[in-house]
């Protein structure tokens, strides 16, 4: 039997309209979340007297999936274990059906992009608010930042099984070579000592396709199947 979480209000979306202003302040694990019959735990966050569970910790645990309508998230976690019933053998003189195309995104693509995406925004929004508090960013920090994606995109790529998901993985890697690209421009100014205006990004080409390249994959895996997004190419 299916079970199906809906999570308001803590979805990817919501994230990737979130304004890159503003230094957020990041609360204290406190406790950790532990599912009776489910191997592993996830960190509990504790934020004015209540605590909160990050949704991508939750569908990892649950080996689950995520995907989004509208203004919502829907986790959804894998069926029990059924029996498996037998087919019955083809008949003398009746042919086989040919194979089906491997088509739609599957379960663990989805979870490596979606974790890709969240790797992509948190370093874009520390590249914009650096440049509208002119408060610098070390290179350790972008170099790690780098090396964070670039893993993580090692994933996505093992994690490719389908037509769909090698079809949408090349759409991933741009998306990681312009954040790249934007970040080392941002590096160039400062090593240059070059006056940074705090308004810089407002109409930044390449900030706005990184951008709407994110929201056209998030939007992807929501009908988990491939749709061409020219921003991200």
């Amino acid at each position: 039997m299916k079970m199906r979480i809906v999570v308001l209000a803590i979805l990817l979306t919501a994230l990737l309209a979130l304004p890159a202003k503003g230094n957020a302040q990041t609360p204290q694990k406190s406790a950790t979340l532990t599912i009776s019959g489910i191997s592993g735990e996830v960190p509990l966050l504790q934020i004015n007297g209540k605590s909160y569970v990050e949704v991508e910790s939750l569908t990892r645990l649950t080996q689950g999936t995520l995907s989004f309508k509208v203004n919502r998230t829907i986790l959804t976690l894998p069926p029990a274990t059924e029996g498996v019933k037998a087919l019955p053998l083809a008949t003398e003189g009746v042919k086989a059906s040919p194979p089906q195309p491997n088509l739609g995104f599957s379960r663990a693509f989805i979870q490596a992009g979606i974790e890709e995406l969240s790797l992509i925004r948190e370093w874009q929004i520390a590249v914009v608010n650096a440049v509208q508090s002119n408060t610098p960013l070390s290179e350790d920090w972008v170099s790690e930042r780098k090396s964070l994606t670039e893993k993580n995109l090692a994933l996505a790529s093992a994690a490719a099984s389908t037509d769909d998901d090698r079809s949408g993985f090349p759409l991933l890697s741009a998306e990681v070579s312009n954040m790249q690209k934007l970040s080392d421009r941002y590096l160039t100014m400062r090593t240059q000592l070059k006056f940074i205006s705090p308004d810089l990004f407002d109409s930044d080409l390449l900030e706005k396709q990184i951008l709407s390249c994110a929201r056209g994959f998030a939007s992807m895996t929501a009908s988990r199947e491939f749709q061409d997004e020219p921003n991200c190419h």
